[in-house]
Parts: C-alpha cells; sequence; structure tokens
C-alpha cells in the first residue's frame, strides 16, 4: 500500500488488474483504516479512471453474493450516486415504490447515507425493516410487493469493510461512483442519477460496454436525479436528451422544497408522506418524474407524460403505498 499511495501522490494512474487487487486486498483486511482512509483521498484529488473503476467493480463484483435467480424476474434498479450536496429526501427510494405500485419489478441496492442524512438503507431500518440474504425471503417480496432491497454490505464485503471509513470522511468519494455499478444481482435495467456530466459520460461507457437498457440522469444544477428545479439531461442507449420540468407536463421546483430534514425520521417522515400521497406537489412530481424515467427504460416506446402519467396513477390511486405495506409486512421485524 505505501507504494501504491506514493504513485498516487505522484498522480500516477493505476491499471485494471492493480486496482482490482487492491479492492480485493481491502475487503479481506490487509489495509488499516488509516490507509484506507488515505487511498481514498488520493482520489479526492483527482479523478478516477475508467480502468480503475472498471478493476474495483471487477473486485466487488467477483466477491459479491451470488443472487443471479433474481435475473428471472428482470427487475429495474432506481439509485443515485449521492455526493451532491444536495441532502434531499430519499426520492429514488420513493420512486422505486411508485414504480413497483405501477406494475414493474424493482430490486433496489442502497447503503446507509454517507454522504447525506438518510442513504436508502436508514429509510429502510426506520421502517423496521431487517435486511437479509436469503434469496427464498427476496422472491416473496417481487412476488407479493414488485419490490426487494439489497442492504449492499451484505452482498459486497468491501463496502462493509470501508463503511465506517467513509462515514468519518462524509465526502464524496469513488465508492460513490461505485454504489451503482455494483449491484450484485447486476440487473439489465437501471435508472442512474449522476452529479455532473463528466461522471455520466464515465458511467455512459460503462453502460454501453455492458448492454444494459439504462438511463442516467443529471440536473442542471448539481442534483444527482431530476429534481424539476432546472434544466437536465437524460442520457439512453438510444441518445441523450435535454430537458425542462414543462417537457414532462410539471412545473418547475423550488430546491428547498425537496430538503431531506436534519434526522433520517425527517427524511422518513417526508418518504411516507410522498407515498400517502399527502406531501407537497412539487414532493410528489419529483417523484413522479423519477418513476416515470424508471419506466420509459422498460417500456422506451412510451412518451415521458405517458409514463409521467402512469407514475401519477400508480402514486394517486394508494398502489406504491400498497407495495410498500406488502413489503413492510414481509420484512419488519
Amino acid at each position: 500500500m505505501k507504494d501504491i499511495l506514493n504513485r498516487l501522490f505522484e498522480h500516477q494512474y493505476l491499471t485494471r488488474e492493480e486496482s482490482k487487487t487492491i479492492m480485493t486486498n481491502m475487503a479481506a483486511g490487509r489495509y488499516n483504516d488509516c490507509q484506507i482512509a488515505t487511498f481514498i483521498a488520493a482520489y479526492i484529488m483527482r479523478s478516477v479512471s475508467v480502468d480503475e473503476i472498471l478493476g474495483f467493480r471487477e473486485a466487488l463484483l467477483e466477491m459479491r453474493e451470488n443472487i443471479d435467480e433474481l435475473r428471472e424476474y428482470n427487475p429495474i434498479d432506481i439509485v443515485g450516486t449521492g455526493g451532491d450536496g444536495k441532502n434531499t429526501f430519499n426520492i429514488s427510494t420513493a420512486a422505486c415504490f411508485v414504480t413497483a405500485g405501477a406494475g414493474y419489478k424493482v430490486v433496489k441496492h442502497g447503503n446507509i447515507g454517507a454522504t447525506s442524512v438518510s442513504g436508502a438503507s436508514n429509510v429502510m431500518q426506520e421502517h423496521g425493516v431487517v435486511f437479509t440474504k436469503d434469496i427464498s425471503q427476496h422472491r416473496r417480496s417481487l412476488d407479493s410487493s414488485n419490490f426487494t432491497y439489497l442492504h449492499a454490505p451484505l452482498f459486497s464485503p468491501a463496502l462493509k469493510a470501508v463503511a465506517p471509513v467513509r462515514k468519518a470522511l462524509g465526502v464524496k468519494t469513488f465508492f460513490n461512483i461505485l454504489g451503482p455499478v455494483v449491484n450484485p444481482l447486476i440487473p439489465k435495467r437501471q435508472v442512474l442519477g449522476v452529479y455532473d456530466l463528466k461522471m455520466a459520460r464515465l458511467y455512459n461507457y460503462i453502460y454501453q460496454e455492458s448492454g444494459s437498457d439504462f438511463t442516467i440522469v443529471h440536473s442542471f444544477d448539481g442534483y444527482d436525479e431530476i429534481s424539476l428545479t432546472g434544466t437536465f439531461k437524460i442520457i439512453n442507449r438510444f441518445g441523450e436528451r435535454i430537458l425542462q420540468p414543462e417537457d414532462l407536463g410539471l412545473p418547475k421546483a423550488n430546491p428547498e422544497d425537496l430538503f431531506g430534514g436534519a434526522t433520517p425520521a425527517d427524511a422518513s417522515r417526508i418518504f411516507d408522506s410522498v407515498l400517502n400521497s399527502t406531501a407537497t406537489e412539487t414532493q410528489k412530481n419529483v417523484v413522479i418524474a423519477n418513476a416515470a424515467s424508471a419506466i420509459q427504460t422498460i417500456e422506451p416506446q412510451l412518451s415521458l407524460t405517458e409514463c409521467v402519467a402512469k407514475a401519477r396513477e400508480a402514486l394517486e390511486s394508494g398502489k406504491a403505498k400498497q407495495s410498500l405495506l406488502k413489503f413492510l409486512e414481509l420484512n419488519k421485524a
């Protein structure tokens, strides 16, 4: 590790194979927390290369818990990189239940918030969800509610090994980039929110290589989701589009309306109010917009406005809430 750190300090790049070896060693506990923190910090000073990300990703996926049998559901994952510094409520997690309520299978991969108050695992914990690796349990969840949740540290040992260091650092790192592309299911459908366009290009390369059905979303004011606060970009295998909220038939949002609160409990209350359809119109609209991007990823023949209508019906009819309740019935302690 000393030699590796000296190379990073001299702004050298690692090969794909070197990156894979380092991540493997990290998972095996061969480095102490100080070494891990220094290694991570080196990448805060410079961009991570495509080969480095692919090497890290390859190591994590080789070490993952095997849940390949869930692929028969051909589910979608909706996830953001985090690290945008916006501290929004759990928009992508709520969008997962709206998508599930609209009749589509969703397998969400997430973690405790490292750079925000509430990550996906936080909101699950606030609802009493017990995380599990039991494949039969995940099958029951998908069959009953169209949704199941994969708590990242259970499926990726390296993510568990670095979790305390990431939380202590409290800033965005290359692990924010890795999280969305190491879903142990390796789903063929994914919606990914990114906080800058350089990162969008990196993911576009990874997804094109994998042949996935994907949608990458980025709001130009720095949100890692369709925030409706202004101009945003959508990238998929058909090309790129720059859009405004009105292109979805939705009004522009104020940033303060997306704030997630000061604690996981605050964020959880907003999450519940959205699925109860008692939240503000802005809070509901931003979830609907992101669910719509997931629906269009699954059904590209539909226009975005048609997908918005499907998402709105799922939310306002109570189907999204029913999906949540069925999921909780099976997965609470």
